[in-house]
Parts: C-alpha cells; sequence; structure tokens
C-alpha cells in the first residue's frame, strides 16, 4: 500500500472533530452578525509583494515563512500567510471603503512554521476588519465584540486582555533608536535570535521568550516615554472607555504585534491554559495601509482569531463537540425501506433542523439498534410488516427509558414535536 501522509503542519480536521469547529463558527458569525459585519470571501493565494509591502520585508514572516512560487507567467504568487492584506486589497480594488465597512472573513493560512500543539503550518482564522472610523470607539467595539464572543462560546474566564499603544511610525521610529542604542550595549547578553533582530527588526525583541533577555528588557526605555500625543490621547480615551463598559484589560508595553503596518493600539486576548501558544486572538489599528494599497487614506482596525487555539479551549471545557441524531429508521426489510423513504424525506422537509439518520446496509434488528443507540438519537423509528400494512411507525425511546408507542404516520411530526422538546 502507497503510504500517501498528510504534509507535515497540515493537519486532517476528523469527523469527531468538525462538530466542535462547526459550533464555533456558527457562534462566532452570529456574533458577528449581531454587531452589523458582513461577511467577505478572499482567496487564497495573493500577489507575494502584497505581503512584503504591508507585513514588511524584513519580518519573519516574509524572510522565512511564507509559500511562495512562480505561476506559469512567472508571476510571484503566495499563499495567503494572514488576512489584513488581501481584505485591504479587495476593499481597495472594489471601492467598498467608499463609506464606512465592518467586515469579517474566515479560513486556512498558511506560514512555514515548526508545527506543535495549536500551531501548524496550514491554520485557520476567523477575521474582521473595519475601514473608515479614524477614532477609538471603533477599537472599543472590537474588544467588546471579541469578548460577546468569548462568553458565547463559554471561554470569558479563560482569556485575558492585553493592550498597548505603539503610536505613530515617528514616536515609533524614535523609540526603535531609544531601543537599539540600550540593547547595543547588551548585545553579548541577547540570545542569537534577538542579536539577529537588533539590525532587522528590533521590537520583535520585545516578544523574545528568551529569560536573559526578558530581564535585560526590564531595564529598558518604556515605548509610552516616546508617544506622540495623539496616540497618549487616544489611548486614554480607549482605557476610559473600556472601563465605562466594564471590560477588564492590563496595559502591556511589551506588546508590539508582529506586522509592520499597525499603528496606535493593539492588543491580545491571551490565555494560560494552552501553555506556550497563549495567543488565542490579536490585532489593533492600521490606519496607513488603506492609502499604501493606492485607497484613498482611510483609517482601519481589525483582528484575527486562531481558530485551532479557539477550538482547544472550547474543548477544554468539553463544549460543541456533540454529534448525534434526533432519529434513527430501522427498517425490517428492503420493503419496509422502501416505504420508509418517502415518509422519512416528508419528514426532513417538515424538520430541516432535526437530525435524522437513516439505517443503511441492511442487518438485523439487533444490530440495527446498536447502531442506533451508539448514534445518539433520541428515539428509533421502527418500520416493519406490521407498520408498513397499517401506515404507522413505532417510535422507541433510546435515551429516556419510556415505552415505545405506535404512531399513525399523519401524527408523527405532531408526536415527536412534542416529545423532542421535552427531551
Amino acid at each position: 500500500m502507497t503510504d500517501y501522509r498528510a504534509v507535515r503542519g497540515m493537519v486532517d480536521i476528523l469527523p469527531q472533530d468538525t462538530p466542535r469547529w462547526q459550533y464555533i463558527e456558527k457562534t462566532l458569525a452570529a456574533v458577528l452578525g449581531s454587531y452589523g459585519y458582513s461577511e467577505i470571501r478572499l482567496p487564497i493565494i495573493e500577489s507575494t509583494g502584497l505581503f512584503a509591502r504591508s507585513i514588511g520585508e524584513v519580518t519573519d514572516i516574509v524572510e522565512k515563512e511564507m509559500y511562495s512560487f512562480e505561476d506559469r507567467n512567472g508571476d510571484g504568487l503566495t499563499l495567503r500567510p494572514e488576512g489584513t492584506a488581501g481584505c485591504v486589497r479587495a476593499a481597495v480594488q472594489h471601492n467598498l471603503i467608499s463609506t464606512p465597512q465592518k467586515l469579517w472573513y474566515m479560513g486556512p493560512m498558511f506560514r512555514y512554521e515548526r508545527p506543535q500543539k495549536g500551531r501548524q503550518r496550514q491554520f485557520h482564522q476567523v477575521g474582521v476588519e473595519a475601514f473608515g472610523v479614524g477614532t477609538p470607539d471603533l477599537d472599543v467595539e472590537l474588544l467588546l465584540l471579541g469578548r460577546a464572543m468569548w462568553r458565547a462560546l463559554g471561554v470569558g474566564d479563560l482569556l485575558t486582555l492585553e493592550l498597548n499603544s505603539i503610536g505613530s511610525p515617528e514616536a515609533r521610529a524614535q523609540y526603535k533608536e531609544g531601543l537599539v542604542a540600550y540593547l547595543e550595549g547588551h548585545k553579548t547578553a541577547l540570545d542569537e535570535d534577538s542579536q539577529r533582530r537588533l539590525t532587522t527588526n528590533p521590537l520583535r525583541i520585545l516578544d523574545s521568550k528568551n529569560p536573559e533577555t526578558q530581564a535585560l528588557l526590564a531595564e529598558a526605555p518604556e515605548l509610552h516615554a516616546y508617544l506622540d500625543d495623539a496616540s497618549r490621547e487616544d489611548f486614554q480615551q480607549l482605557c476610559e472607555l473600556l472601563e465605562a463598559a466594564g471590560l477588564e484589560y492590563r496595559v502591556n508595553q511589551r506588546l508590539v504585534r508582529g506586522l509592520d503596518y499597525y499603528n496606535k493600539s493593539v492588543f491580545e486576548w491571551t490565555t494560560t491554559a494552552l501553555g506556550a501558544q497563549g495567543t488565542v486572538c490579536g490585532g489593533g489599528r492600521y490606519d496607513g495601509m488603506v492609502g499604501q494599497f493606492g485607497g484613498r487614506d482611510t483609517p482601519g482596525a481589525g483582528f484575527a482569531i486562531g481558530l485551532e487555539r479557539l477550538a482547544l479551549l472550547v474543548e477544554s471545557l468539553g463544549n460543541g463537540g456533540e454529534q448525534s441524531s434526533d432519529l434513527y429508521v430501522v427498517v425490517a426489510d428492503e420493503s419496509a425501506q422502501k416505504h420508509a423513504l418517502s415518509r422519512i424525506e416528508t419528514l426532513r422537509e417538515h424538520k430541516p433542523a432535526w437530525t435524522i439518520q437513516m439505517h443503511l446496509g441492511g442487518g438485523s434488528f439487533k444490530s440495527q439498534f446498536k447502531r442506533a443507540d451508539k448514534s445518539g438519537a433520541a428515539f428509533a423509528l421502527v418500520y416493519g410488516e406490521t407498520e408498513v400494512s397499517n401506515n404507522e411507525v413505532t417510535v422507541k425511546p433510546l435515551r429516556s427509558g419510556g415505552e415505545q408507542v405506535i404512531v399513525a404516520d399523519n401524527q408523527l411530526v405532531t408526536y415527536l414535536s412534542q416529545r423532542l422538546s421535552q427531551d
């Protein structure tokens, strides 16, 4: 047998797990809709230059992690490593930002990283992007939207909001100079990765997980000392609005995010329940990005949720993983199956929300009831010779332990509607 396996870091989501994913996706979509956000569906492949220009040519993503290739015309293409650049490209291309827009999307992203729990080379995100509002009340809505999502999924107690302002590009450039001057004096004490970043992307050193580097950073200049007045005022207003809304947060001046397009407020929702992969959601403001892509200057802000990590959180609470049927149809023979087919399809038409499994492949009543019980169904609908002759069905409870009853075909919808609502 040929031993084909999934590509390393690209994981199959199996049938026992997809109900949890569907539950999460459906819940998030419902919350987003309730806040007035509309879905946009974007290509998985974009021009390589789109990401180099927006994310930053010296970021780890562009330098080491993108899946890039040339097509037959010699054009450079890349499997999207994140969603914001493509969403901004679409908004500019289709002139969506002539009025304020609130958008969301869902799908796979690709980065060449070392696979581990909660971090894969093909991973999935829900992204949220809003354009046309430059005031902190948009940032607040995005954060309240996040809280509403976590509450809807039952994981609100497991997530903490970390918040920072990285200021204007000019203020950040001044801070970068101060940080580099400080770290140059301690260069030999930095870990190897931080020494490389010192000349390429020094702000990323603030995210280092190396204990010795983190100890050095305790005496480093503070970012907020370099903030411009507008960023400082916006951040103060943002904090005041969050406090008015009762949303708890922690200011983390080392939080900078890994992408060049951010300015002013940035944030992450983190957890201690997943070990090293503690960031479940991250985002911030990117006011210059639309203009960079050829559109008129338009403020923007957004965030992305890592669905693999969110699924692990939901799983840790035992939520959203149930896959069962309401009804399981058992038939005595081929004649009974023919009789039942049209009746079951009629039942599905009347009650499309019900899950109804028809037994396939024949077998004895005993083997069929074993399958029915394993399905998790509340009731078995049994069609035998007598039921076929009398245009009726035997309804047998599989969970409640009650007595089975015989129900006329024309009364089945009414009877099951009452019983399923009780059970």
